[in-house]
């Protein structure tokens, strides 16, 4: 085994802690809305436009925002996208008023979907062929890590010395980053060798692949589904489960443990067997939304449901990545900002599936039971794909690419 096969890449952990600034960014405003709402005085659902703009703003600008750079070295336009996200975050803590918190909140989420979607280019370009899953993990990883550490952190930090000071420890974060995406990332990895002639043309025509519009499905249905049982969360706990409202940040810490690992195990089960693992885990996932559903009354099994729930929902995200990539493998970049794009519309899909459940009186349990719904689905659309990628492609490829060989 080759060296480069045994150690760690030290620009993976540039790339991870970039990925935990930006999903501290993303999820750390949930637990300062009512401080934002008082000190801005604007309601509570006017607030929780700060979360589903940045959500938009990720789903849109982040494809248009790739697209635009699909021509430049990949190193600088990561150095960029951190900038951006700096200049986001600094323009959130000195806001003065509602608009420009707004604003600022759209500027950082203009890099994120840019940031992991070329940042899983250039994770994957770092290592060996048989590891790039788990690389495309080892990134993630600092996303999960921001839900079990940085939000927490960042929700206490943010209660006891006033909202700002959180978005200016974010812009100190984004600040690290920098200087190890700087320092640590080769200025020319394999991903830039193997970059394509033609720019943003062949980047497109990727997308006349069938199979790289079924993966982007399966992101959405697939993630979504978890994502919209774990939306509303915080009632089922409380008005079913009959956990106290005090215990809910600890019962997602839990949650969030279950990410941590599902996301590095997936990463590597997904280097050993990409559609396997990838049928495997969204099989296990609705397997366990239905069985919470079911049990959501007992403190004990809900203990157990949210720890699993997190760990198959996050062991979707490395394969999900890998396998559109691998489809559009000759002009990865674009197709891999897409998915991030995915990724989020899957969250809004989830949330307002749930939403719609909830106010239609079916209990704080539908939301559950729309999430195993919505990941059943992603399930047959993959298994639907994988039949037509072995009527499609040669024999030999199939094959591989059910075994997992694929690259």
């Amino acid at each position: 085994m080759s060296a480069r096969q045994q150690s760690l890449p030290p620009g993976l952990i540039a790339l991870a802690i970039g990925a935990f600034g930006i999903g501290l960014t993303e999820f750390v405003i949930m637990g300062l809305l009512p401080e934002v709402a008082a000190d801005f005085a604007v309601t509570e659902p006017v607030a929780g436009w700060l979360i589903s703009g940045y959500a938009l703003s990720v789903a849109v600008g982040g494809v248009a925002l790739t697209a635009a750079v699909t021509r430049l070295p990949r190193k600088p336009v990561l150095l960029g996208l951190m900038v951006l996200f700096i200049l986001g975050n600094l323009l959130s803590a000195v806001a003065g008023n509602y608009g420009v918190l707004m604003t600022g909140r759209v500027v950082a989420a203009l890099c994120h979907g840019a940031f992991f979607g070329i940042g899983a280019v250039v994770a994957a370009g770092l290592v060996a062929p048989a590891r790039r899953a788990g690389a495309i993990a080892m990134m993630f990883a600092g996303l999960t890590i921001a839900n079990v550490l940085g939000v927490p952190f960042g929700t206490f930090l943010g209660q006891h010395f006033g909202w700002r000071s959180t978005f200016w420890a974010i812009t100190a974060i984004g600040v690290v980053a920098l200087i190890g995406l700087a320092l640590l990332i080769p200025a020319r990895d394999t991903a830039d060798a193997d970059r394509p002639a033609g720019g943003l043309r062949t980047e497109l025509g990727a997308f006349t692949h069938a199979q790289v519009w079924l993966s982007l499905v399966i992101t959405v249905l697939g993630f979504g589904g978890m994502f919209g049982a774990f939306t509303y969360i915080a009632f089922t706990l409380t008005e079913v489960s009959g956990f106290a409202s005090g215990t809910v940040p600890w019962l997602l810490v839990l949650f969030g443990v279950g990410l941590f690992a599902g996301n590095l195990l997936g990463g590597r089960a997904a280097d050993r067997s990409l559609s396997r693992t990838l049928v495997t885990v969204l099989a296990a996932l609705t397997v366990v939304l239905v069985g919470f559903a079911l049990t959501a009354t007992s403190p004990a099994l809900t203990i157990v449901a949210l720890v699993l729930m997190g760990g198959f929902g996050f062991a979707t995200v490395p394969p999900l990545q890998m396998r559109i990539m691998h489809y559009a493998r000759q002009a990865p970049t674009l197709a891999s900002g897409a998915n991030i794009a995915a990724f989020n519309l899957g969250n809004a899909l989830g949330a307002w599936i749930g939403g719609m459940t909830i106010a239609a009186g079916l209990g704080y349990t539908s939301p559950i039971w729309a999430g195993a719904a919505l990941t059943l689905a992603g399930l047959l659309v993959l298994l639907g794909a994988l039949r037509l990628a072995r009527r499609d492609e040669p024999a030999r490829t199939a094959e591989a690419e059910l075994a997992g060989t694929a690259t």
